[in-house]
């Protein structure tokens, strides 16, 4: 026997013995200790949203004590729903930071589960989003990234695709990367965790809210067709239909307008739920022809011209307005006559039939 062994063997540190059933100064028994373990539920499930703390970082995320038996760990990527490449897991989630986790694993062979905070901001995002598109509201949010097709923009956290077609006065270019725009929903679908959004809408319908027919506004012919011309009104498309360009006649448009040129024209009608405009210049022409014979007198005296038609639209609103009211008032006097008319016939033919009886009897 080794010296070790023997003052192992004679020396076994001190002993303290404690009755199961005595309450000494510790404040409870074995027994009572046993039935506390026993009554306390460590029933942890897939799923479950939990309290928890941050207890120390880890390589790859961080424990995170959920009063199981065993503490729980916090993976980097399910830390954050935002989350920039080469993020920090100190910088997403602070030491001893109560929060709310959920259960994203089943126990492994040492008790310990995975937790996430990603899943839970997940769910409050899309709760954000579709709450956005009941009001039908415009919103901001920044570009991340452009593809072929369009650019994605973070919406509360998640990712919404736009359409190349749907943003306004520019193309998808790697310079729209970090920049905001307004938006507004096209479609909205969580079960295929689907969004589309349109910075076109947002900008049209801000622009209609301040637009009214007879308005007199810039604009900018974007394209000619064998109908009309399309221009560009504050970052809206309208249509300057063929006929609309001049009380006379025109036989080649090209020689009227042209791309890039600069014009004023009227507005004559909108649609505020499509963003349509229609336009017209020949409600400006102080007289018919001038837009093919001298455009610029044209957009010289646009306003005063516009002024005069208004005007003129209105008297003959007015006037047909009368007009149905005199047709109105002489139907109900006609009416008035035939009511009068039928009386006096229903009296007649009951005097006959007086008559008729006097000379029966």
């Amino acid at each position: 026997m080794t010296r070790f062994d023997r003052i192992k063997a004679k020396y076994k540190g001190p002993q303290i013995q404690i009755s199961p059933d005595v309450e000494d100064d510790v404040g409870f028994t074995y027994a009572s200790f046993d039935e506390a373990v026993a009554a306390t539920d460590y029933s942890f499930n897939r799923n479950d949203v939990v309290t928890g703390s941050v207890v120390q970082y880890d390589k790859g995320g961080c424990i995170v004590d959920i009063g199981a038996k065993a503490s729980a760990f916090l993976p980097l990527q399910e830390a954050a729903l935002i989350q920039e490449q080469g993020t920090a897991i100190e910088s997403l989630i602070d030491i001893d930071e109560e929060r709310s986790f959920e259960i994203i694993s089943d126990e492994d062979e040492n008790g310990q589960l995975l937790v996430s905070v990603r899943r839970i901001q997940y769910r409050e995002a899309w709760e954000k989003v579709i709450a956005k598109q009941d009001t039908d509201e415009a919103f901001d949010a920044q570009c991340v990234s452009v593809n072929r097709g369009g650019a994605i923009f973070l919406v509360e956290g998640l990712r919404a695709f736009l359409p190349g077609s749907h943003l306004t006065g520019r193309l998808p270019d790697e310079d729209l990367i970090g920049q905001t725009l307004p938006l507004k929903f096209l479609e909205v679908n969580q079960e295929e965790n689907k969004l589309v959004v349109s910075n076109r809408r947002a900008v049209v319908e801000a622009q209609m809210e301040d637009l009214s027919r007879g308005d007199v506004i810039d604009g900018l012919v974007k394209a000619l067709k064998p109908y009309g011309a399309f221009v560009e009104v504050g970052g809206m498309s309208g249509l300057l239909h063929i006929s609309q360009i001049s009380m006379d006649r025109i036989n080649d448009l090209e020689k009227v307008l042209q791309p890039g040129q600069k014009i004023k024209c009227m507005i004559i009608d909108h649609d505020k739920v499509n963003g349509r405009i229609a336009l017209s210049t020949k409600t400006l022409e102080p007289e018919p022809g001038d837009m093919i014979k001298d455009p610029e007198r044209v957009y010289e005296m646009a306003d005063e011209t516009a002024r005069v038609y208004l005007e003129k639209q209105e008297a003959e609103r007015k006037k047909r307005e009368a007009s149905a009211k005199d047709i109105v008032l002489g139907l109900g006097d006609a009416l008035d006559d035939l009511s009068v008319g039928m009386e006096s016939k229903d009296a007649s033919g009951d005097d006959a039939s007086d008559n008729l009886d006097s000379l029966l009897n």
